[in-house]
This record gives C-alpha cells, structure tokens and sequence, in this order.
C-alpha cells in the first residue's frame, strides 16, 4: 500500500517540489547537502524541537509528530497554534510516511535519530533536513535550532529569540543569588513504574545550569542515556539535593507520584522537609526541547524560586 501511495502522490507532490525548488538553498544535515526551497511554505516536523522552532520564529507547520505519553503534541503548543488545526503524522521514532504524503509538504524537518530508511522514503516526497547531532548535549539544541531555522529561512529571528532565552537566564541567575536560593538539583521522571533520573546532559538541566542551578544525576545515568532505570523507593535518597524538580508525563504518571507522596521515604528527604520540590510538565522538562520550551522551564524557575 504504502509503495502504490508513493507512486500515485509523487506525481502531483514532485510537481510542486520543483516549482518550489526553482530557488533554492543549501544546507548541512547528516544525509548530506540537502537543497531547501527559499520560502518554503508547507512545512512539516517530525520533532517536538522542530515544531517548537518553527513556532518560535513564526512558522506554523501543517503536520507533527504526538509528544511523548499522549496523543497529541504537548500542550504548551497551544499558545503558539490552534492544535485543532495540526495534522498529527505519526508517534515519536514511527513516522506515518502516507499522512505526510497527503500533506504535500515543501519541507520536512526530521529529528537527528531518524533512521536511513524512513529518510530515503521521506526524501522522495520533499526535502528532509536531519540535523547531524553527536551524543547528548546540555547545548545541543540549539544546533539542532539553528539548522532548522536555517531551512526554513529564519536564522536572524531565531538569534534574537536566543538572545531574548539568554538575557531572561542572567537576570533570573541574578536575582536568585541574591536572594541566596541556588544550590544543586536533580530532575527525575516519575513513571507508573517509579522515578527514573534525567541526565545532566539534558536540554532542560542545560536551561537550568544558565540560572545557576547546577543539576545533577548522582553518577545513577550511564553515559550516553538520557535517564537512568527505575528507582526503587528505598533509594531515593539518592536524589536528596537542594532542589528536585519532579516531572510525569501525564495521568498515569502523576498518580503513581501522588502514590509516592504519602510514603514515609518520600517524606524523610530533605528537599521535601524544606519544600523545594517541584512539580514540572515533564513534556517540556524530560521530552522535548526549543527556544518555546526553554521559556516555559524559566517560568518554572523563576516561580519556584523567586515568588
């Protein structure tokens, strides 16, 4: 099915790709030089980064892909584009290749994992750009931001948007050494089957560390990985830091952490005795990352430590 979709829709698709592609740019990506179209108009992502940067700079893509632990994107979005009006084409490492197609995008942009053979197929429909990343990276985002907004023509904006992230970090930074609030922090997932420690080599620890909250993983993530296996109860003093930011990714989750509450080695760590842990949407905290996610985890600071 999927082969006869390509053959029937490359028709009236290559048709338009190379109306689009009469001027066109090219860019860096990890299958190589890639020629973009110079204003591409129908744009669709298969990232939560992605999304998040075209929105950033003003871009609103037809398709994307769910967030992780729901059926749609996160919610945070909806600020920036009627969710109503996003097509969802697929889950995060399962692209629907058919719903793409019937988009008729002029544009793709595709996360860094994306596998060799999801690309070839995708390539064929519009320009696909997968950023060429190396391990994890507190910084790497921004990479990965940057050639998105290049393909899409938006690197100016996307560098004011930056500027804007990094002005609101220092002043936040600022303001919570003097009023003597930083300290250390881990940011641990709670999942139905417990807590699971995110590395310090997120982009959300990254956003923290620009405050001056130095996150950590207590040596408990392997390297490479981007968290740590499930904790048992019995070890959470492991996390025991000056701050603990606590994110679910939705209802399961969240019942599994107020289950965790009423438990007595919950309650004897410190961070809870001094009523600094704090409840985060780990959609933004733990899944995904952008210039709009890095906002909404700075709002989290500063309302946890500032008011």
């Amino acid at each position: 099915m999927l082969r006869y979709v390509l053959r029937v829709g490359l028709a009236s698709v290559v048709m338009g790709g190379l109306m689009a592609n009469a001027q066109a740019r090219e860019v860096s990506t990890a299958f190589g030089e890639v020629d973009v179209p110079d204003a591409p108009t129908r744009i669709v992502t298969l990232h939560e980064g992605a999304l998040d940067t075209s929105l950033a700079v003003g871009v609103t893509p037809l398709g994307a892909v769910t967030s992780r632990g729901v059926d749609t994107v996160a919610d945070y979005f909806g600020e920036y584009t009627d969710l109503d009006e996003l097509q969802i084409v697929g889950v995060p490492r399962e692209t629907n290749i058919e719903a793409v197609l019937r988009l008729e995008p002029d544009l793709i942009l595709a996360p860094s994992q994306l596998p060799d053979e999801q690309y070839q197929l995708l390539s064929r429909i519009a320009p696909t750009v997968v950023p060429d990343a190396d391990g994890l990276t507190r910084d790497g985002w921004r990479d990965e931001a940057r050639l998105y907004a290049q393909a899409l023509d938006k690197e100016e904006e996307l560098e004011r948007v930056f500027g804007d992230i990094d002005e609101r970090a220092a002043s936040i930074k600022s303001r919570i050494e003097e009023a003597g609030e930083g300290g250390n922090a881990y940011v641990v997932r709670w999942m139905p089957g417990g807590p699971m420690v995110m590395s310090a080599e997120l982009f959300a620890t990254g956003v923290l560390a620009a405050t001056g909250i130095e996150a950590e993983d207590g040596g408990l993530v392997a390297e490479g990985r981007p968290h740590s296996d499930v904790l048992s109860l019995e070890n959470l003093s492991q996390i025991d830091g000056d701050w603990l930011f606590l994110a679910t990714l939705n209802e399961d989750g969240e019942q599994a952490l107020e289950a965790a509450r009423q438990s007595s080695a919950f309650e004897r760590l410190d961070v809870v005795q001094a009523g600094h842990v704090v409840p985060v949407d780990g959609q933004v905290w733990s899944s995904t990352s952008g210039p709009l996610a890095a906002q909404v985890i700075l709002d989290d600071i500063e309302q946890a430590l500032l008011q």
